[in-house]
């Protein structure tokens, strides 16, 4: 293996040199395995190292090269998958403790296979808040994975393996789910990026749900150009997903690096800018002078969609779990099983109603988008809290950490958006993410402003470990 490899190098240039003979996939999956064994004691990323699979499918792309076929796009760029995807005989955590008693998966999730077709190699499932009903990535059956800029802090959730393990250096690319938040949280707190793609752009299919009307699957990575890579892979209809939807694949790469300029770009206002913290704000005015953008807009209804999402949330989850509470009660994280409990107890003309809000709510965006391209928002309200800190103090006023580390994200997935998230440096040690927040099927616009932010060279830096 060439001295030249090292653990957090891109996607791209590992797939390049790995497609030229340069490098070995099987030795870039050793000396990420090494990695990741000599990290994941501090970082407790991953639950499950797929080791032997990982060597199987690197030494099948060595012998593809040798046989001058081609080997993917992605020829032996190492990956992890949150818990909730099934991967072929592993049992599919959702980071539960009941769901251990389960059968081994009998095949891979769509998007772990559509990985390994393009000559991706995976290497394990990685830690989740129980059930992915979680912002912090603490978890009482496997512990919390810890921040790999502070040890102490959280990555945030429910992708909070996948938060480590990418800023962490154990792999290039990880995959995890959104339902209010779970990719943009933990991206933002670990300084990497996420993409949370439009309602129906990419298969679900095999993974566990938790709302299934809100819940959305995507990339984290450390650069643009490999979220974009990623993204054009995983693309594509799959009848065994009932919300995938039957559209042209949007291939981003190619035209990633066309100017912003035409683009017309807004900072949400009112609601996104309560309850900053000093260093949202930074992230927010660091953005908004890079892009050139003085513009605010008002979105009516935000916090009323936030509380739709919570019902909405609450009501679906609760009815996925009813069988599970009635027989292992138990079983479950205690903050889980209360609200998954009240969920039940939420009357119907609630969920309705929160329902027709949400109707509304989207034609007020479509509003918005009809004059404008992108908003900008904080991802987060702070910068990661402390691991089992309980409460924060955000602009005079007390709140609970676990549900309002979600406090701006939530108002986007609501209905469906697609999001990227773009790690800023501010004047503190800890990275904090901005979303880029585009109209349904426009991921192209915000891609490509956060290509254009990460060459403006303020984006986070990485620890180097």
């Amino acid at each position: 293996m060439s001295s030249s490899f090292q653990v957090f190098t891109e996607a791209g240039e590992i797939a390049r040199k790995v497609r030229l003979g340069e490098w070995r996939a099987v030795d870039v999956v050793d000396e990420s395995l090494r990695h990741i064994r000599a990290q994941n004691t501090q970082l407790n990323a991953f639950t499950q190292i797929t080791e032997a699979r990982a060597r199987h499918e690197a030494e099948q792309i060595d012998r593809k090269i040798a046989r001058g076929e081609d080997p993917g796009v992605l020829a032996g760029v190492p990956f992890a998958v949150k818990n909730l995807f099934d991967v072929e005989g592993e049992v599919t955590l959702a980071g539960s403790k009941i769901n251990r008693q389960d059968d081994p998966a009998s095949m891979d999730a769509t998007l772990v296979q559509r990985m390994n077709s393009a000559g991706a190699v995976l290497l394990g499932a990685l830690n989740m808040g129980e059930y992915a009903y979680d912002f912090t990535g603490e978890n009482i059956h496997y512990g919390p994975s810890r921040n790999p800029h502070d040890g102490s802090r959280m990555t945030g959730g429910s992708s909070g393996g996948s938060g480590a393990a990418v800023a962490g250096g154990m792999v290039p690319i990880a995959l995890g789910s959104d339902t209010n938040g779970s990719i943009r949280v933990p991206s933002s707190l670990c300084g990497i990026f996420g993409l949370k793609p439009t309602y129906g752009r990419l298969s679900r299919a095999g993974t566990f749900p938790f709302c299934p009307s809100l819940d959305h699957v995507g990339p984290m990575a450390r650069s643009v150009t490999d979220l974009t890579r990623v993204y054009d892979v995983l693309q594509g209809y799959d009848h065994k997903d009932p919300a995938s939807v039957q559209r042209d694949r949007e291939l981003v790469s190619s035209g990633l690096d066309e100017g912003v300029a035409q683009l017309k770009i807004a900072i949400a206002g009112g609601y996104f800018r309560k309850q900053a913290s000093t260093e949202a704000e930074q992230a927010i005015q660091k953005v908004a002078d890079r892009l050139g953008v003085n513009e605010e807009v008002e979105i009516a209804g935000v916090a009323q969609a936030r509380a739709a999402a919570y019902l909405i949330t609450n009501a679906e989850s609760s009815n996925l779990h009813l069988e599970r509470l009635r027989r292992y009660a138990g079983d479950y994280d205690p903050d889980v099983r209360d609200r998954m409990l009240a969920g039940t107890l939420l009357p119907a003309s609630w969920v309705i109603q929160a329902q027709r809000f949400r109707s509304y709510y989207r034609a007020e965006l479509q509003k918005i988008f009809a004059k404008h391209d992108l908003l900008i928002a904080p991802a987060t309200p702070m910068t990661a809290p402390q691991i089992g800190q309980r409460s924060m103090e955000l602009d005079g006023e007390t709140m609970l950490v676990r549900p309002h580390l979600g406090l701006y994200t939530q108002p986007f997935s609501f209905i469906g958006l697609p999001v990227v998230v773009v790690p800023v440096s501010t004047v503190g040690t800890m990275p904090i993410g901005v979303q880029i927040i585009a109209a349904p099927w426009q991921e192209t616009k915000a891609l490509r402003v956060a290509r254009y932010l990460e060459l403006s060279g303020f984006t986070s830096p990485l620890p180097q470990n």
